[in-house]
């Protein structure tokens, strides 16, 4: 009995391994946490549209790095 458990274990972590490989862009290493509030944003800007408003994301955890975000008291927040 016990080396009938061993041996389903080993196949369940030979699979488990196997989904892994498959799809290795979601380790645990790489996840990104992103505060949970927005900012009151009026516009965005990045380098890469020179200065295009673009539509505004909640805060720099969302928009591209580089980027600006436009506030609506006038003030503006660097995405580094």
């Amino acid at each position: 009995m016990a080396r009938s458990n061993t041996c389903c274990l080993v196949l369940l972590f030979l699979c488990g391994a196997l989904l892994l490989e498959m799809n290795p862009g979601t380790t645990l290493v790489s996840a990104v946490v992103c505060p949970q509030y927005c900012l009151d944003v009026d516009y965005m800007t990045c380098p890469s549209t020179g200065d295009k408003q673009l539509s505004p994301k909640c805060n720099c955890c969302l928009s591209p790095k580089g980027c600006t975000l436009h506030l609506t008291d006038g003030t503006s927040v660097s995405c580094s």
